[in-house]
C-alpha cells in the first residue's frame, strides 16, 4: 500500500519496524512508499558471521578509517545512488536522518583519507539491528563495514541482524532465512531490551580485534 509521506512520522516508522515491516519506494523519484512484510526473512549471524579468509586478512590490514555515525546523510544518499533500482526515496531518506538525530539509526563508514568510500546504515530496535543498505566505492569497502558492524553488535549483545531479503552477495557471510512469524517472535522478545550500540569505552580497533580473535583458524 502506498503511504503519503505527510502522514508518516519518525514515530510511525519505528512502529512499522516494531511490527516486523519496513518501507520501500519504487524509485528515488517516487513520492510515496509501500510498507512491506515479506513471508520469509533473511538474517545474518552476528557472533558466527562467516568471514572469508581473504576478507579477514584485509580487515586486519585496516585499509580504511572506520567511523561511526559521523556522516549518516552521506551514507544513506550513497546507498540510494549505488543502484538504479533503489527503493530509497527522499521521504525515506529524511525519516531515517531524523531517526539518526535521535540516536536510533546508525551508519558504519569506511573513509579513505577524507573521502567516504563505503558503508552501511540501519536501525537499532533494542537488541535487533535492522540492516537497510550498503554501498562501496572501493573494493570490499561495504564488506569491511559489515564485519565492523557485526563486531560492534556482538560486543553490545545484539541478538538479531535483519537483512530483509535474500541476497546472493550476502551468502558468503552465512545468510540464513526464517519464516516471518519466527522473525516477529524474535523481534518481540528483543526489541524492548536496550543496549549500547556505541560500545562506550571500547575503541574500534579493540572491537574488531576481539571479534576476529574468536575466529582464528
Amino acid at each position: 500500500m502506498g503511504q503519503s509521506p505527510e502522514i508518516i512520522t519518525p514515530e510511525d516508522l519505528l512502529q512499522i519496524y516494531a511490527l516486523g515491516c519496513f518501507p520501500m519506494a519504487e524509485s528515488m523519484e517516487d513520492d510515496t512508499f509501500s510498507i512491506v512484510e515479506p513471508k520469509i526473512r533473511a538474517c545474518l549471524p552476528i557472533h558466527d558471521l562467516h568471514i572469508p579468509k581473504r576478507l579477514r586478512r584485509k580487515v586486519r590490514q585496516r585499509p580504511f578509517n572506520i567511523r561511526i555515525d559521523t556522516d549518516f546523510p552521506s551514507v544513506i544518499r550513497q546507498c540510494a545512488l549505488a543502484r538504479p533500482e533503489t527503493w530509497i526515496n527522499r521521504d525515506i531518506e529524511q525519516l531515517f536522518i531524523e531517526l539518526h538525530s535521535r540516536g536510533i539509526a546508525h551508519s558504519i563508514e569506511c573513509w579513505h583519507g577524507e573521502k567516504l568510500v563505503g558503508g552501511l546504515y540501519g536501525l537499532a530496535l533494542g537488541r535487533v539491528f535492522c540492516g537497510e543498505s550498503m554501498f562501496s566505492l572501493e573494493t570490499d569497502a561495504s564488506k569491511v563495514a559489515l564485519v565492523h558492524l557485526c563486531a560492534r553488535l556482538d560486543a553490545a549483545g545484539f541478538a538479531l541482524l535483519d537483512a530483509q531479503f535474500h541476497n546472493p552477495h550476502l551468502e558468503q557471510f552465512g545468510l540464513y532465512q526464517i519464516p516471518q512469524a519466527e522473525y516477529c517472535d524474535l523481534l518481540s522478545i528483543h526489541k524492548d531490551n536496550p543496549t549500547d550500540f556505541m560500545c562506550t569505552g571500547k575503541s574500534e580497533a579493540q572491537l574488531i580485534m576481539e571479534f576476529l580473535g574468536h575466529k582464528e583458524d
